[in-house]
């Protein structure tokens, strides 16, 4: 492991420089492992959501560094592949209909995916049959459901519904600007998540307890 370039890249993820991605490129190409190189993606994320929960950072600097992220672990995905690395979980991801907003559901997938998930981004105004599908086709262990409006946070009762009717046993994360813990818990959410660093912790948790149920 070369700890020095490794650490390297740690740095770039934090500081969202592009050299990231091509450090990447390099590590992979020299032979470092892409479970490295993952993991510190990962690690490198997980400061950064320390930071804006300190308010070192904010939105602005947390959609760099998803970005950065998010390009680093497409670079390394045939290796991962190649590997046969086990991926944390799989999360079908998408903005309810009505809402196209998709900011913070990008934001939040990023991490997810440097946190080592699998994800599925489905999209904008997503309605209750497209969840579904997606959800069955991707064999999902999650299916996160995001929303900027409070009118469109509405329809998130209805993916529930939709996805407990077609026995679908996948959790549900909600979140959004508009979206509260409250209310999660009222539509039968199975989590909430205020921020990314959150989103990993709950959907981590979740594949704790989906393992145990095995």
């Amino acid at each position: 492991m070369s700890s020095e370039k490794l650490n390297k890249l740690r740095e770039s993820v934090i500081n969202f420089e592009d050299e990231a991605v091509d450090l990447t490129e390099k590590l992979l190409n020299e032979g470092e492992s892409a479970k490295d190189v993952l993991y510190v993606v990962s690690d490198a994320l997980q400061i950064v959501g320390e930071k804006y929960e300190a308010h070192e950072y904010f939105l602005s600097e947390l959609m760099l560094c998803g970005d950065v992220a998010k390009r680093c672990i497409e670079k390394a995905l045939p290796k991962i592949q190649k590997e046969k690395i086990e991926m944390a979980g799989t999360i079908v991801f998408g903005t309810v209909k009505g809402d196209i907003h998709d900011i913070g559901k990008t934001i939040v997938s990023s991490f997810l995916i440097g946190a080592g998930f699998l994800v599925h981004d489905i999209g904008v105004e997503v309605d209750d049959k497209t969840f579904v599908k997606e959800a069955k086709e991707k064999n999902a262990n999650i299916v996160a459901m995001s929303s900027l409006l409070s009118t469109t946070m509405l329809y998130m009762p209805e993916v529930i519904k939709a996805l407990k009717k077609a026995g679908i046993k996948a959790k549900t994360i909600v979140g959004g600007r508009p979206v509260s813990e409250k209310f999660a818990k009222e539509i039968g959410a199975d989590g909430y998540a205020k921020n990314p660093t959150g989103a990993i912790e709950v959907c981590r948790r979740f594949m704790e307890e989906i393992q145990e149920n095995k």
